[in-house]
């Protein structure tokens, strides 16, 4: 196999810093989808809201999210990942200060809907900007830890929220909701002249600038050999939207927004209205219910750290697999026994959000191995939609759900809609693991590579 000047190159200071802009974006998506849980009750009561109101709120952001992957994933694949790497930051800097200043629950939502629609360029734009920047060796782990950051932004919305209630008292969640702006504006600094991928200049037929971009970031060592090579892993094929629901891409697409889905609805449920569901089991006072959704999230992000060492030493497909059975576990006991003590409780949900490592880091992983630079984008944007659409449904009935049939039977769903989700990666998960990008997302993947063996891989499948 010919050596490939990306997907060969040593892990850089440079490939530190995209992946520092890039998880800019899911440190903002974790931090504005969460934010919102925190301060529901202030919201609730300062703009009288039902709760099928602070269910819109809760969903609009989702909804926008769904909008925006399925758009701008095939506008990123269109015209190009640089020019609106930095732009959606503008957007959202300025919907989350005027979040500050609504007086109506219908100016909230559609702020959050805004909102959503550039988070969700963002997931399109930035996973498939970084994943084709990324060396193969390191490409599994950094895309991995792009969903710690959404993480550390969710848990990072809950000190905040929970110092600014105890700050502020009443109104405090105008503050918490404008404080998005801060990091927005720093990573739109941040991001200005982000370099454009070098994958989707070539697979255009640009080739003089992506030996330019090549230039700049390799020095000598872009050699017109290696852009040569990398022409030849980029070739056009005039693929475009239809595509990802053809043929071998249909199968793919399938299962990335499935799986996705499946794990996201449980998730963002519990994340949106954590503080909600806690004293829904009991926890009626909202500073515990709030100190107890950031240890939730902190489980979240802790569970990241062991399936960021499974993707490389055991692969993809036993990790998701293995995942989501494990994670019907927990919400099935919380279905069961409602009334159990709050430490039984507490502990189901961390057990949960644990458990939920490995389909996390799958999320950025998976879409952007499993389709060409032509598409990869667009592929990001269907699953990103998919998946958005699902939870903006979930979340919108949860308060719904909890008023009219109560905590106990909604756990149980959660745990079904689990349980599908092990049924799908089952049938249908691939393994990836120590593939270059193009053979990972060709229509013929090669094989992985026999010196890394990948147990518990019963009857792998190929989407």
């Amino acid at each position: 196999m010919s050596t490939s000047l990306i997907d060969d190159a040593r892990f850089s200071p440079f490939h530190k810093k995209m992946f520092v802009l890039t998880a800019g974006g899911q440190f903002l998506d974790g931090y504005l989808l969460s934010i919102v849980g925190v301060v529901v009750l202030g919201i609730t009561h300062d703009l009288g809201m039902s709760a099928s109101a602070a269910g819109l709120i809760g969903a609009s952001a989702l909804i926008g999210l769904f909008l925006g992957g399925l758009i701008f994933g095939r506008l990123t694949d269109r015209i190009g990942r640089q020019l609106l790497f930095t732009l959606h930051f503008v957007v959202i800097a300025a919907a989350s200060v005027g979040s500050m200043f609504v007086t109506d629950p219908v100016q909230l939502i559609v702020l959050r809907f805004v909102i959503g629609v550039a988070l969700g360029a963002d997931y399109a734009i930035g996973s498939a900007l970084l994943s084709e920047w990324l060396p193969t060796a390191q490409r599994g782990r950094v895309m991995g830890m792009l969903i710690m950051m959404w993480f550390v932004g969710a848990t990072a919305a809950y000190l905040v929220g929970y110092g600014l209630i105890n700050l502020v008292g009443s109104g405090a969640w105008r503050w918490a909701l404008g404080s998005a702006a801060i990091p927005a504006v720093v990573f739109i600094i941040a991001r200005i002249g982000t370099p454009e991928s070098p994958r989707w200049l070539v697979s255009r037929g640009r080739l003089e600038q992506a030996r330019a971009v090549l230039t700049r970031v390799y020095g000598a060592e872009a050699t017109p050999e290696a852009v040569e090579s990398l022409r030849a892993d980029e070739s056009a094929h005039g693929l475009g939207f239809a595509e990802v629901f053809r043929g071998i891409y249909f199968k793919r697409t399938a299962f990335v927004g499935l799986f996705w889905l499946l794990q996201i609805v449980p998730l963002f449920a519990i994340y949106t209205f954590g503080p909600t569901i806690l004293g829904a089991f009991g926890m009626a006072d909202s500073k515990t219910s709030v100190i107890g959704s950031a240890l939730i999230s902190v489980l979240f992000l802790v569970g990241c750290l062991p399936a960021l060492r499974i993707i490389e030493t055991r692969g993809r497909r036993p990790l998701i697999v293995w995942s989501f059975a494990l994670m019907v576990v927990p919400l099935a006991i919380l279905g069961l026994a409602p009334g159990a003590p709050a430490a039984v409780v507490l502990a189901c949900f961390c057990a949960y959000a644990f458990f939920s490592g490995g389909p996390s880091i799958l999320e950025f992983i998976y879409p952007t191995e499993l389709f060409p630079t032509e598409i990869r984008a667009t592929a990001v944007g269907v699953g990103t939609a998919v998946s958005r659409i699902g939870a903006a449904i979930g979340t919108y009935l949860l308060p719904i759900g909890l008023q009219s049939i109560g905590v106990g039977p909604i756990m149980l769903i959660m745990a079904g809609v689990t349980a599908l989700g092990f049924v799908v990666c089952f049938a249908l998960a691939p393994e990836t693991r120590g593939r270059r990008l193009a053979d990972a997302s060709g229509s013929t993947p090669a094989p992985a590579p026999a010196s890394h063996p990948a147990p518990f891989t019963s009857h792998p499948t190929q989407p």
